[in-house]
């Protein structure tokens, strides 16, 4: 059994660092700073010695690190990647602009999808290929590779993509061409599509390699520089970096992969909100983290949040939700399915006409922030007009470690306002309504657009903004309940700290379901189990008990696109059981699009199977217990909650402060890392695990 003593997360938000410190007996020490957008790792360095040093613990107490970094979603958003190049078989350099025919705005006749991150010029054609049963057609031509290791010499290029035609089912040319090019070109990155997904859909294939290719110079040396930041403090634990799925998987591994990490940044939460929910019995949630860049929100239902099989990114402001699609790269990596607005705190107010105005998806970010963290911004942002309305500390945020400028603040809504004809508090609360009809999108979109009520969830409200606005979203979806958990500001970087090493695994089985013969899946699975168990060995989960496989087969009837994940049973399977599979697999297509076809030819797509890592005990403690204690506050402002009501003397206090019976908002709860803001007509009470519950009055 592995047994685990003080736990380390860090989480990289486009805004804000968090570190969260948790000891075995639930106390939890965290920090917040300013994220270093130049280089990420000052930041970790800083906030993570700030905690060590104010905690007291020594750093060989720390015996893991997880971690959870926006670095690679930041690096494909801004185009700051490596040189990359694709090598693929002739006939085919042109597959990432073919794509699929897809747009994320039906009618808008302008809209262009972003410029392959390959140019046309650095995509070679090698002679070779391979037939759809793995058969070679024709053999692989080395001197192509030795005349192209050239030009990629010349041209400088650092990281290289191999995709070729129907590599998933055999990768020999594609193996021999990585030798013979890292032979030719020593230090060169060189990603290959059969390793990286084995998978069928060759535009989703190539995009997903090109992807890897294009970041995994940034991630190899980032991660490099984040562990040698980190001995450097005296800690020796090697990292565990969140994956998209929701798993965590060691920086060695992370670094040549990051395409499973894209979205690491966002995962941190929903996993620990999924694992606290359930230590609650809440089965049924609405994640909602609102952070200092965007806004995210996801369905948690049953006591599971869904993974899906491949995702899109970089695709504008609305991403990571499968209804919406054609506007980013399509990568074959299991996601968690999160809708993200492109709003948060830190997102500029502009002008739209002479009396409207729009928020983002523009951002000030960490720097230079919000007009009123007085380091140099001067437009108006989000967290600029909730200061205006009351909602936030006019003196200082973070404890008091970032003072607040107030008047900077009146003077970016100010001159906003006089052009859109309003004064400051006016625009101040356009502002603030407007950013929370752009997020409740993000919030209908995991909820409404998919068939089921989000009257019956509880909002489950986390991130550094996520509740000064979350009685306004409950209000609009008609959801009666909201818990705040403890740390509610740093809960990524804490939910990191429940999640369990885990790793996904897939081969393509591209059969009929009538000709599929019990052996031939049953020896598929066996690989894929074994590859599993193996991995879970090697990070120490050596017994049994530990190590928890789950399998399910990817199915669709004849015709379709889109695929379906079924799960299968333990064991080997018999016939009997690939027809219970089957059964189920209309089941869930009834389920998921209101209609099956048992009379339908249908095959098999692929086999997944998924090993987790299991400590001793539950990651999650009785209960959590904050050792870090906020500077105090006035015990009342006036804040304004909009007409008629206006502006309303309004209790601030601590979460501490807060007992077992319920009290009438309007109320202010200011913590270190974040703020609560209790709308009139709800209430507010504290449980036994420090969460703060707000219930509509009926």
């Amino acid at each position: 059994m592995l047994a685990e003593g003080y736990r380390l997360a860090v989480d990289i938000g486009g805004t804000f660092t968090d570190v969260a410190l948790l000891a075995p007996d639930g106390r939890l020490h965290t920090g917040k700073v300013l994220s270093t957008v130049d280089n990420y790792g000052h930041a970790v360095e800083d906030s993570v010695g700030h905690v060590l040093c104010s905690s007291g613990v020594a750093p060989a107490d720390v015996t893991r690190i997880a971690h959870g970094t926006t670095v690679a979603s930041n690096a494909l958003f801004e185009r700051r990647g490596a040189s990359v190049a694709l090598l693929t078989t002739r006939g085919f350099r042109d597959v990432l602009e073919l794509g699929r025919f897809r747009s994320p705005r039906l009618y808008d006749l302008t809209f262009q999808k972003p410029p392959p991150l390959v140019e046309r010029r650095l995509r070679f054609q090698v002679g070779e290929r391979i037939a759809g049963d793995g058969r070679v057609l024709q053999p692989l031509e080395e001197g192509d590779l030795d005349r192209i290791a050239g030009r990629l010499d010349e041209l400088s290029i650092s990281s290289v993509a191999v995709c070729f035609l129907n590599a998933h089912v055999n990768p020999e040319h594609e193996i021999r061409a990585a030798e013979r090019l890292s032979t030719r070109c020593p230090g060169m990155a060189i990603t290959i599509s059969s390793q990286l997904a084995p998978q069928i859909q060759e535009y989703e294939r190539t995009s997903t390699t090109v992807v890897n290719a294009y970041l995994r110079p940034v991630m190899e040396a980032y991660l490099g520089d984040l562990e040698r930041r980190l001995n450097g403090l005296g800690l020796t634990p090697s990292p565990l970096v969140m994956q998209s799925s929701g798993g965590l998987l060691p920086a060695a591994q992370t670094a040549p992969n990051p395409v499973f990490a894209i979205e690491s940044g966002p995962a941190g939460g929903v996993v620990g909100a999924q694992r606290l929910a359930a230590r609650l019995g809440i089965a049924d949630l609405i994640v909602f983290d609102m952070g200092g860049t965007t806004a995210k929100a996801t369905l948690v239902e049953k006591g599971q949040y869904a993974v899906v099989a491949g995702a899109e990114v970089c695709g504008g402001s609305v991403i990571g939700t499968r209804l919406i699609q054609g506007g980013g790269f399509p990568i074959q990596a299991p996601t968690i399915d999160i809708a993200e607005v492109g709003v948060g705190g830190g997102s500029i107010a502009w002008p739209a006409g002479s009396d409207s105005l729009r928020v983002g998806p523009e951002s000030a970010s960490a720097s230079p922030g919000p007009a009123c963290y007085g380091r140099g911004g001067t437009e108006p942002t989000v967290t600029d007009a909730n200061l205006i309305l009351g909602y936030l500390n006019p003196s200082a945020l973070l404890g008091g470690a970032l003072p607040i400028e107030r008047d900077k603040a009146e003077t970016a809504l100010a001159g906003l306002g006089e052009q859109i004809g309003r004064d400051s508090v006016q625009t101040a609360y356009a502002i603030h309504r407007l950013v929370n009809a752009d997020m409740v999108r993000a919030l209908r979109s995991v909820s409404v657009e998919r068939g089921t009520d989000p009257a019956r969830f509880t909002l489950f409200s986390i991130g550094g903004n996520g509740s000064v606005h979350a009685c306004d979203l409950a209000e609009m979806l008609r959801i009666t309940r909201i818990v705040v958990p403890p740390a509610a500001g740093v809960f990524s970087a804490l939910g990191l700290l429940f999640a369990d090493p885990e790793y996904h695994l897939v081969r393509t089985f591209y059969r009929p379901f009538n000709e599929t013969n019990p052996e031939d899946f049953n020896g598929v699975l066996a690989t894929l189990r074994g590859e599993a168990e193996d991995l879970l060995r090697r990070q120490g989960f050596s017994d049994l008990s530990v190590r928890h496989l789950d399998a399910v087969a990817e199915m669709k009837y004849f015709g379709q696109s889109e695929s379906l994940p079924v799960p299968l049973p333990a064991g080997r399977l018999s016939r009997a059981d690939l027809l219970d599979v089957s059964k189920r697999f209309d089941a869930l297509h009834q389920e998921t699009f209101g209609y099956a076809s048992p009379a339908e030819d249908r095959q098999f797509v692929m086999v997944k199977v998924v090993g987790r890592g299991i400590t001793e005990g539950d990651r999650v403690p009785e209960a959590i217990r904050r050792a870090d204690k906020s500077a105090p506050s006035p015990p009342a402002r006036q804040t304004y909650f909009g007409p008629p009501g206006g502006w309303v003397t309004t209790p601030v206090s601590g979460r501490d402060e807060v007992g077992a019976e319920p009290v009438a908002g309007p109320w202010i709860i200011e913590e270190f890392d974040g703020t609560v803001v209790v709308a009139p007509g709800w209430t507010m009470r504290r449980d036994t695990w420090s969460n703060l519950i707000l219930d509509r009055v009926p």
